[in-house]
């Protein structure tokens, strides 16, 4: 079924776009938020490079960033421009000042969301104000986007007994199939 689904969804790609090797570093697919110290070397990494070898531009920090890049200015448009967010809950996702600033900011611009939590669970989201210091606007701006997060079907994974390969196959075939469903969505007919 994957196979079909990125068959379908790259021969509409490709109608847009000359090749997805060609285009603006700028125009992402997917932006991938995660935690590095508890995903880089797994699920994220993993879940990018899948998708760049079926032909998307997904975003990932240490894979899609240069040195000189300014870091706001390129994760914001990155976000701008993605057609829709994966946010890697992880352990330590919240005391992690940008991984809530991307969540909150995805979330903000309606992008839509498709959680992962791994090795966590929804019920544990919450900002962590001992490792996390910020002013109040931000935290009530985080606490939303951390509600919303958990009110949204995800998927679960535990790096502990689970197969990183069935995780990132399951994810990708979720991308794809939203990235499909957004697509027609954006064909269709607006009501006046």
């Amino acid at each position: 079924m994957q196979s079909r689904n990125i068959l379908n969804f790259q021969g509409r790609m490709f109608r847009h776009y000359p090749s997805p090797n060609l285009l603006n570093n700028d125009r992402c697919d997917v932006f991938i938020s995660h935690r590095s110290i508890d995903t880089k070397r797994t699920v994220s990494t993993l879940l990018y490079d899948h998708l760049r070898r079926l032909g998307f531009c997904p975003f990932l920090d240490n894979k899609t960033m240069k040195p000189g890049d300014k870091l706001f200015h390129k994760i914001n448009n990155a976000i701008f421009e993605c057609k829709l967010g994966v946010a890697v809950f992880s352990p330590r996702y919240c005391e992690s000042f940008f991984c809530l600033h991307e969540l909150a900011l995805m979330l903000e611009r309606q992008k839509k969301l498709i959680p992962i939590f791994c090795d966590s669970k929804p019920s544990q989201l919450r900002v962590n104000t001992a490792k996390l210091s910020v002013e109040p606007e931000e935290l009530r701006r985080f606490k939303w986007a951390l509600e919303e997060a958990k009110d949204t079907v995800g998927l679960t994974f535990n790096s502990s007994t689970g197969n990183f390969s069935d995780i990132v196959n399951c994810a990708s075939e979720i991308i794809i199939s939203t990235l499909m469903e957004l697509e027609d969505e954006e064909k269709l007919p607006v009501a006046v």
